[in-house]
Parts: structure tokens; sequence; C-alpha cells
């Protein structure tokens, strides 16, 4: 992971660093930046990520639960009998 002054703003993270913020594998992030799902920059040959860009990333993925009260089934319809 790269460090930077306190002065100089926000640090940017390698693969490593990222894959550690967000609690996966490398190779899951190496597949956001292939797949172009996560903002990142690149540095020379080396992808770096904001944490904030992370953070964005997760926030986008957001599901908000679903109020079951409000929630009403339709009607069921009846069965047919069978004629025996």
């Amino acid at each position: 992971m790269t460090t930077q002054p306190a002065d100089a703003g926000p640090a940017l993270l390698d693969v490593a660093g990222a894959a550690a913020h967000l609690g996966v594998s490398e190779a899951f992030v190496r597949r956001l930046v292939l797949e172009k799902r996560v903002r990142y920059y690149k540095v020379g040959k080396f992808v770096r990520f904001r944490s904030g860009d992370l953070e964005a990333f997760v926030d986008a993925g957001r599901i908000e639960p679903a109020d079951l009260r409000a929630r009403r089934s339709p009607p069921r319809r009846p069965r047919a009998r069978r004629s025996a």
C-alpha cells in the first residue's frame, strides 16, 4: 500500500490495499478493473484506487430492505375441482 504525507491529499491504494479495504480477494478487484465496474487510476503501469471511489462502488450496490407489511399478495384463485 502506498502512503503519502498528510497534506498531500488522499492516499491511493494498490490492488492489495483495495482488496483489504473491501474485504475481498485481489483477484476480485482485478476483475472489477477488467470489467470497468469500479473507478481506478493508472499511475504509469500501476492501477490505483481512492478509498472514496471504493466506498461509492459499495454504495452503488446497496439494496434497500423491502417493507413486507406494505406488500400484499394477490388474491388466490380457487382451484378447479377434478371430477372422478
